[in-house]
């Protein structure tokens, strides 16, 4: 099979401001095997660049193997090294796969698209008034604000006087527990529904005590969770986890998270990076497995060359053509 890839540089809709920077492009890189199609988003705070994707792309060595069903045997055998390419390497396998079959993915796996959760849309930081206004503007039933500073609750409440959509938080690890205690029941005044990544990675114990709270939101783990053994130790800690492909290394490893997830009586959230709608309509294959959405990504940029999954407001609707579905965009 003939690996080959393609760096891509995303232009946004208005500046990404989160905690950890803000950012007016995103450089990606898209992943072909043969006519498959996977994307590798480089995300800073996980160590990921478009160059280090790249070098490990590189590496790998598919020329020997000729049936791309034996996927199991091939994501075992990539090197170690980027999630994000090897999210990218499983996309395009996946993609693949369903082709060869003729079949969309999410019917190869038995999943009714139907049943999958209206997805969240993102609102960066910026001051409570201009982010009250995107809100109001934007006609979307289900916010993500994006927190981490001390405004944190003015930004809130701007938001809720604006409007009546459903309201959800991610802090992306920037709160302290003094700060996040003080916090949660505020926001659960505000009706906000659920806080993503309350704590800096790995603060366990800081979990325990939010999670003895009478009054917050439901606590939901991001950042902290790259691999089954994390969902393992949060047990009991969090509400939920957020599985992102470019986070644990694609479909394969995301169904196996979601699986595990559920069977812990722990609720799932199938999110993404700002990516084109190649990596998000291969996410939103896996939404009928999750109670909730954070697929947003194309509706963040500009220049979206690909087509896949379609938005009726919050609701997705995914391609019916084989493998992702995915069909290339004219862009002016």
């Amino acid at each position: 099979m003939l690996l080959s890839w393609q760096p891509i540089t995303l232009d946004l809709v208005r500046p990404f401001n989160i905690a950890h920077g803000v950012s007016l492009t995103r450089h990606n890189v898209f992943v072909r095997i043969e006519s498959g199609l996977g994307e590798a988003a480089a995300v800073s705070y996980h160590h990921e660049t478009q160059a280090g994707i790249i070098e490990y792309l590189r590496s790998v060595e598919l020329s020997a193997i000729d049936d791309p069903f034996e996927l199991e045997d091939i994501l075992a055998g990539l090197p170690k090294g980027s999630a994000a390419a090897r999210a990218a390497i499983d996309m395009a396998l996946h993609d693949l796969w369903g082709q060869r079959l003729g079949q969309p993915l999410y019917r190869l796996l038995g999943l009714n698209p139907a049943r999958s959760p209206e997805t969240s849309y993102t609102i960066a930081i910026d001051t409570p008034e201009a982010m009250a206004q995107v809100a109001a503007s934007c006609d979307q039933p289900i916010l993500k604000i994006k927190l981490g500073s001390e405004d944190d609750e003015a930004r809130v409440r701007s938001v809720r006087q604006a409007t009546k959509a459903t309201i959800r938080v991610d802090a992306n690890g920037a709160w302290s527990r003094e700060r996040a205690q003080g916090l949660l029941p505020v926001l659960h005044e505000f009706g906000v529904e659920l806080v993503e990544q309350p704590l800096p990675v790995a603060d366990l114990d800081g979990l325990r005590e939010l999670m003895r709270l009478k009054s917050r939101p439901r606590i939901f783990a991001d950042e902290s969770i790259r691999t089954a053994s994390d969902i393992l130790a949060h047990v009991g800690l969090v509400d939920g986890i957020v599985v992102k492909l470019a986070k644990c290394g694609g479909i394969r490893e995301a169904v196996r998270q979601i699986t595990l997830a559920r069977a812990l009586d722990m609720e799932v959230m199938i999110g993404c990076m700002i990516e084109t709608s190649a990596a998000v309509t291969a996410a939103a294959h896996l939404a009928p497995l999750a109670q909730y959405a954070d697929l947003d990504g194309p509706l963040l940029i500009q220049n979206d060359p690909v087509r896949g999954v379609q938005y009726q407001g919050a609701r997705l609707i995914l391609p019916s053509g084989p493998g992702l579905g995915l069909t290339r965009r004219e862009l002016p």
